[in-house]
């Protein structure tokens, strides 16, 4: 049992919008941002696509006794951060997909 032509040119025009509004996704996910905090005193700012945008880190955090703290806070921030930049990718792109799992479809990360 083969498709037919005008199911296999609708299944086609499906794809290729489905295609293109990944693409769009994956550009509005470059302007997207999420934030995440450590300790109250670090902060680690991302895109959608989970690269770093910016830290922050609160003077108060400085301690030059406890560099291992302030380095663990910053990892925390950076750990939480890409987490929740991956999970808005999985959502936003998961729209467009109906989260079926399409092999060779393009991930995030």
């Amino acid at each position: 049992m083969g498709m037919n032509p005008q199911n296999m040119q609708k299944m086609m025009k499906q794809m290729q919008k489905m295609q293109d509004d990944m693409v769009r996704v994956q550009e509005e996910l470059k302007q997207e941002s999420v934030e995440s905090e450590s300790g109250g005193v670090v902060k680690a700012t991302f895109n959608g696509h989970g690269e770093i945008q910016a830290i922050t880190i609160a003077p108060e955090a400085v301690d030059p006794n406890d560099v291992e703290m302030l380095q663990d806070l910053i990892l925390t921030a950076v750990r939480d951060g890409q987490a929740k930049a991956q999970a808005l990718a999985a959502e936003r792109l998961g729209r467009v997909t109906g989260n079926l799992n399409l092999p060779g479809m393009p991930g995030v990360f």
